[in-house]
């Protein structure tokens, strides 16, 4: 027999340099749109889509390489990239909120890649129990592995989503160029309101932002739920009041909209988040018992681990690694907190990354939706009651620290389940996967970290151009916890309603209401158009219409005005470095 015949099939490129790089690429570029979107509407959005998007124009658009497993391993790089955008922009933002800057960012830093090392070192063992055997669905990680099936389909997508981008930046670019010159009023909102003669307290005052209605697209249907809070405000309980005098005469600076959304609605908004989160986690507990099953199942099986996975030794050593730098970051994050402390704290945050990303990943493989927000909070308020007796502001910098390190793990978790779920269906190695997702963990935390101090120095966290919903809730959840002065009765009362919206069993219903509450009415209005629009596109072209040609633009609108918002932060601080 020739040499030649004796040759065997050589394997399809998976786990490649230029995999990597072209991830840690994609990956910089989708954290910082995503990170900044979420500071604007309050949620995150999945980046694995739209990593396998911009994934297929770079690698076989540009590199010409056409291995559907190289694009995985790409988009699983990058979407872990991304799951920091979630993990920090729901705690930390809520620091700078309370004015406690005064932490160490490179610890909070460390902090969040040993606890991204966690999340993904508990949740390997149970990818072959709940993939393999009990075949949960994971409805992101299938929507992945259509577009890495569709090689052509995915390359139209890839133009569409940059042609969206270069719209969106164009017109924030003029957006932000003329609101320097003639005011930010007149170029960044539009006063329909005003111009066809409606009430004051009805707001009708748009906010002009591309990168709101590519998100209301992407939401669809499930947006709706988003909006209906902010019309319920403005449109049904504002004409109320005013009909009964009990609409608050503003201040000095505030108008009569914003003197409400300020004294009324935020408040009952902050309160419908904490509310409806808790709920998630109380309709959770059915798939906490199957996650529990399956752990249990897990450890029975030694196959569970196998040639396909990373070595056990490897997790351990991983699990104990990260652990010993999330005690020493513990420590280290304030003075007087004290070994035990801090160790108690660290042995916290880790069980309750065990835990919690374990429930979220049963949660997003059977419903696509995650309690992540309810999980931080949750999280956060035991580490506070821990680091209780500190002065205050070293409790609450002690307790965040931990605490964003165990939401970015949870989001890790989380991610790396919903890849391998489209690992499975496409046929790529789980245990090069698992490897990609570490060899991306450390690069989002710096990339975030990096960001949220650029976004607050150029536009300040918690104001009308960054809400930052989330960390909002989670500040004044702390305040309330320290005994700070907050409208309790407003806040219980929302948390009530929240809870019974989510209980009424749609995901996140009470937390999607209680955003619309919370945020400014000129940002629901825009995200409307999307959402409408997706429905609308829907109904008249089909729901693949939709998904091949709306949403890589949508994806795109996000991107092209997330990157240049970010471009004019920079701006705006090199500008004042130098001075006037």
């Amino acid at each position: 027999m020739s040499r030649t015949q004796r040759t065997t099939p050589r394997a399809y490129p998976e786990l490649t340099l230029t995999s990597v790089i072209v991830g840690y690429l994609i990956g910089a570029v989708i954290t910082i749109s995503i990170g900044y979107a979420a500071l604007i509407l309050g949620f995150s959005l999945e980046g694995s889509e739209l990593a396998a998007i911009l994934g297929y124009g770079i690698l076989r658009g540009i590199l010409g390489r056409t291995s559907i497993i190289e694009n995985n391993i790409s988009q699983t790089i990058a979407s872990a990239v991304n799951g920091a955008s979630a993990g920090m922009m729901f705690s930390i933002p809520a620091l700078f909120i309370l004015n406690y800057t005064d932490f160490n960012p490179a610890l909070m830093i460390f902090a969040c890649i040993a606890g991204g090392f966690l999340g993904i070192a508990f949740i390997i063992p149970l990818r072959k129990q709940m993939i393999d055997f009990e075949r949960l669905t994971y409805p992101g990680g299938v929507a992945v592995a259509t577009i890495l099936k569709s090689p052509g389909a995915g390359l139209r997508k890839a133009k569409l989503l940059l042609a969206g981008g270069a719209i969106s930046g164009l017109v924030h670019l003029i957006s932000q160029y003329m609101s320097r010159i003639e005011g930010v009023e007149q170029f960044e909102n539009f006063d329909l309101g005003a111009l066809i003669g409606m009430p004051a307290y009805m707001n009708g005052v748009w906010f002009i932002s591309l990168l709101t209605v590519g998100t209301g697209f992407i939401a669809g249907r499930g947006g709706l739920c988003f909006v209906i809070g902010g019309y319920v405000c403005y449109w049904v309980l504002a004409p109320v009041l005013a009909s009964m005098n009990l609409v608050p005469a503003p201040g000095t600076v505030e108008s009569v909209p914003e003197t409400l959304r300020l004294t009324v609605f935020r408040p009952v908004g902050i309160g419908m988040l904490i509310g409806g989160a808790i709920a998630g986690i109380a309709l959770a507990l059915p798939l906490i018992t199957s996650a529990v099953r399956s752990m249990q199942s897990a450890a029975k099986s030694r196959s569970a681990l196998s040639k396909d996975e990373m070595p056990i030794q490897f997790l351990y050593a991983g699990i104990i690694g990260a652990f010993i730098m999330l005690c020493w970051v513990a420590i280290q994050s304030v003075e007087q907190i004290g070994f035990a402390r801090g160790a108690l704290m660290a042995l916290l945050g880790t069980l309750w990354i065990w835990i919690a990303g374990v429930i979220l990943a049963e949660c997003i493989g059977r419903t696509n939706w995650s309690p992540l927000s309810g999980m931080t909070l949750i999280g956060v308020t035991i580490l506070i009651i821990v680091a209780s007796g500190l002065e205050e502001q070293k409790a609450v910098i002690a307790a965040v620290t931990v605490g964003a390190a165990t939401c970015v793990a949870m989001a890790q978790a989380t991610d790396l389940m919903m890849d391998l779920k489209t690992g499975y269906l496409v046929g790529a190695s789980p245990r090069k996967q698992q490897t990609g997702q570490f060899l991306a963990t450390w690069l989002g935390p710096l990339l975030i970290m990096a960001l949220i101090y650029v976004l607050h120095e150029a536009y300040k966290l918690g104001s009308d151009k960054l809400p930052a919903p989330q960390g909002q809730a989670l500040a004044s959840m702390i305040e309330g916890i320290l005994g700070g002065d907050v409208p309790a009765h407003k806040y219980i009362a929302g948390a009530g309603l929240g809870a019974l919206l989510s209980f009424t069993g749609v995901g996140g219903l009470g937390i999607q209401v209680g955003l619309g509450f919370y945020l400014p009415f000129s940002i629901v209005l825009t995200y409307t158009i999307g959402a409408v629009g997706r429905e609308i596109s829907d109904a008249a072209k089909g729901r693949r219409f939709s998904e091949a040609y709306g949403i890589p633009v949508a994806a795109g609108l996000i991107v092209g005005e997330a990157l240049v918002g970010v471009g004019f932060a920079l701006y705006m601080i090199f500008k004042g470095a130098a001075g006037p």
